[in-house]
């Protein structure tokens, strides 16, 4: 496969980091604009309003566990290892992240939410393990 497959769903996270990131200055533009907060608050973000506090603890999520699947695909990438099995991990960690940032800035149940996380962890610790695989019978 070893073409760029591996990195449409690094792209699709992007997007989604991308648009947390639009979510939140909006839940934060509509707190100002209704005056619960002023937004010279956010210089020190000490008191975050719970609206808009989901969506910055989401946003910051991103930047946890993903960093090790974006590290994952490159290395996928670069060793070939990229095939159809690594895509599909990719895209299926993918979409949990979709599913646990949705449930994060919406209900934020962690009924919902945490087997959600430690689906994805598992997946991507799939991705690792494929990737350790493939270097040592390789």
């Amino acid at each position: 496969m070893t073409g760029y497959q591996v990195f449409w769903p690094l792209l699709a996270h992007v997007a989604l980091v991308y648009g947390l990131y639009v979510l939140l200055g909006m839940r934060r533009g509509k707190l100002v604009r209704a005056g619960k907060i002023r937004k010279s608050d956010y210089r020190e973000n000490r008191d975050e309003p719970p609206e808009s506090l989901v969506v910055k603890n989401c946003l910051a999520n991103q930047f946890e566990l993903p960093v090790l699947f974006y590290a994952c695909c490159i290395l996928l990438f670069i060793t070939e290892a990229d095939n159809l099995v690594a895509v599909c991990l990719a895209w299926v960690f993918v979409a949990l992240r979709y599913a646990h940032a949705a449930i994060h800035v919406t209900s934020n149940d962690l009924r919902y939410r945490s087997p959600i996380f430690a689906a994805g962890y598992l997946v991507l610790a799939a991705m690792w393990g494929w990737l350790a695989v493939w270097m040592a019978v390789g």
